[in-house]
């Protein structure tokens, strides 16, 4: 039999608890990623304005494309930025858990407009293509997104590693614009070697506007999974009620909830029922339980109430029809 039994009651924490030390190292990750990201913005922007003129000039349709995906990273990086700015500030007596959503909210802001960007590709390619499109100054188209391809390897190297879905947000943005610069350039150089192929400018660009709309649906998932506070990926909350059930005088954990703040920020609350003779040394059990849970799972904030198999649940009965 199971040892988890899913129910609706969760022990609060005083104001301001979530933002103690248990957080330290979350907040120092975080300050590292905003400069980070800051430095990709000065590279995106630079580039964006590069793969502009040179699509016009060149008359490529595909190297605008990717200068609009640019455009998307630019705007995402920039919101990034916003979103750990503010996801820094303190808890307070209202938001117990500070404003670390405000990250979450972001990330799913960019993966949103990521999916109109990539509406927009694969429309625009299709007219060009049923147009049949028109010359190509293939030297320009590739000799630009040459350049975007190397600034967009540095950006991507240089937010590689990135917890922060937000920040993730912003890396999977440039990672697409890598693989679209790439795209381009070998498509610009089978261009230049075959005369008269420049419908080939349309199908990368439908081509890249398919590789946006994957990663963003997979971003948009990853976010929603966060608001609505389900178990982390890869984590199964039978087998870790199972690892808490092995904890020394523990008989049955139920109402157990693993959700997550924010990126890389883990939280678990628990009943843990044990005999009556071994209430006296919760204070160990509680050690044992959280130096686990740590140690096994890198759940870092956790609120566990012990309780003897003979205290009554009153109302939780009630709460958990009134939550169906």
């Amino acid at each position: 039999m199971s040892l988890l039994h899913h129910g609706h009651h969760h022990v609060g924490h005083s104001a301001g608890a979530h933002g103690g030390a248990d957080a330290e190292p979350h907040r120092l990750g975080r300050l590292d990623e905003r400069r980070r990201v800051l430095v990709v913005v000065g590279l995106t922007a630079t580039i964006l304005v590069a793969e502009v003129v040179g699509g016009l000039l060149s008359g490529s349709r595909a190297l605008l494309a990717d200068a609009g995906h640019m455009l998307s990273d630019l705007a995402a990086q920039i919101v990034s930025l916003a979103a750990l700015a503010i996801a820094a500030r303190p808890a307070d007596v209202r938001r117990t858990y500070g404003y670390h959503r405000v990250e979450i909210l972001a990330a799913l802001g960019n993966g949103v407009a990521l999916l109109a960007l990539a509406a927009w590709l694969l429309f625009s390619a299709t007219q060009r293509l049923r147009h049949g499109g028109g010359e190509i100054h293939t030297g320009l188209m590739i000799a630009v997104a040459a350049v975007g391809l190397v600034a967009n390897l540095i950006g991507a190297w240089v937010l590689s590693g990135a917890r922060s879905l937000n920040v993730r947000a912003a890396y999977l943005h440039l990672l697409l614009d890598t693989l679209s610069s790439l795209a381009v350039v070998i498509g610009g150089t089978v261009m230049a070697l075959v005369s008269g192929l420049y419908v080939l400018d349309s199908i990368l660009a439908l081509a890249i506007g398919l590789f946006v709309i994957l990663g963003a649906w997979r971003l948009c998932r990853d976010a929603v999974d966060v608001l609505l506070e389900a178990v982390p990926a890869g984590m199964e909350s039978d087998g870790v009620a199972r690892a808490m059930g092995r904890c020394g005088g523990v008989r049955e954990v139920h109402d157990l909830h693993i959700w997550t703040i924010t990126s890389g920020l883990l939280a678990l609350s628990a009943h843990v029922v044990v005999d009556s003779g071994d209430v006296h040394r919760n204070d160990d059990l509680l050690k044992e339980l959280k130096e686990l849970l740590l140690r096994d799972y890198r759940i870092a904030h956790t609120t566990i109430q012990i309780e003897s198999h003979e205290y009554e649940h009153v109302g939780d009965t009630c709460g958990a029809e009134g939550a169906r």
